[in-house]
């Protein structure tokens, strides 16, 4: 008789949170973190300036990005545009890197959680991105920031949101079984260990038509293939502050 030794793999600990961003920004595993701007950014400012809002994009002009990671989008609408800009993140080592990117450009960053006040005057910002991060928040967190960017925008200051959409995405369907979370239409990251929200398209425009006007609405396709799970679904958003408060 062979004796085979009973090998116990070792789990690795997961890292939730603000450690679970440090740990991808200083050596990515799960995610891939570009250094370029995003391309859904690029079509909004052309959009922007069609609409003749250039204003949102002018030089000086103050920009907030919630959410702001290595500041890649930030740093593109400084080095394009000229606008001045403040990002927050919850991942130091996202903020840091951002610091280093942003040298010469007038752009200022902190790493903090996105719930709660913003330390940004009222009416102040010409423009607040919100690119994959409230979904974070729950459904008390979202309001406050809901409520906080619209207090910090500008009279007819633009929004740029981009989230998870849960419309016929079959991930989300999956994550929604598998990993429930407390507050409806939630489920537990089982990678990164925290709540996500998803909203409906619906939900979506209901929330944010109580203080934007709604602009223009973008969702992504190639979801789905023959009944088969493809990429995450999404939904952009292009909302304005009411110019005539």
């Amino acid at each position: 008789m062979t004796f085979k030794p009973n090998f116990t793999r070792k789990k690795k600990r997961k890292a939730h949170g603000a450690t679970f961003w440090d740990n991808e920004y200083k050596n990515p595993e799960h995610l891939k973190l570009s250094t370029e701007q995003s391309e859904d950014l690029e079509k909004f400012t052309r959009f922007v300036i069609r609409q003749k809002k250039e204003y949102a994009l002018s030089p000086g002009a103050e920009v907030l990005d919630v959410g702001c990671g290595n500041g890649r989008n930030l740093v593109y609408l400084a080095n394009n545009f000229g606008v001045s800009g403040t990002g927050y993140d919850i991942s130091k080592a996202a903020i840091a890197q951002a610091i280093v990117a942003s040298k010469g450009l007038s752009l200022s960053y902190s790493a903090r959680s996105i719930a709660g006040a913003l330390t940004i005057p009222d009416n102040s910002q010409f423009l607040v991105l919100d690119m994959m991060t409230s979904h974070f928040l729950t459904k008390e967190e979202r309001l406050g920031l809901r409520e906080e960017i619209y207090r910090t925008l500008k009279p007819g200051g633009l929004l740029f949101m981009k989230t998870f959409l849960k419309d016929e995405d079959l991930h989300t369907r999956r994550l929604l079984v598998e990993f429930p979370g407390k507050e409806d239409g939630s489920y537990i990251h089982p990678v990164m260990g925290v709540a996500e929200y998803v909203y409906s398209e619906e939900e979506l425009i209901n929330f944010l038509s109580e203080r934007f006007i709604i602009h223009k609405i973008y969702r992504s396709h190639k979801h789905a293939f023959r009944g088969q799970a493809r990429k995450r679904r999404t939904i952009t958003i292009y909302a304005e502050k009411d110019p005539y408060l």
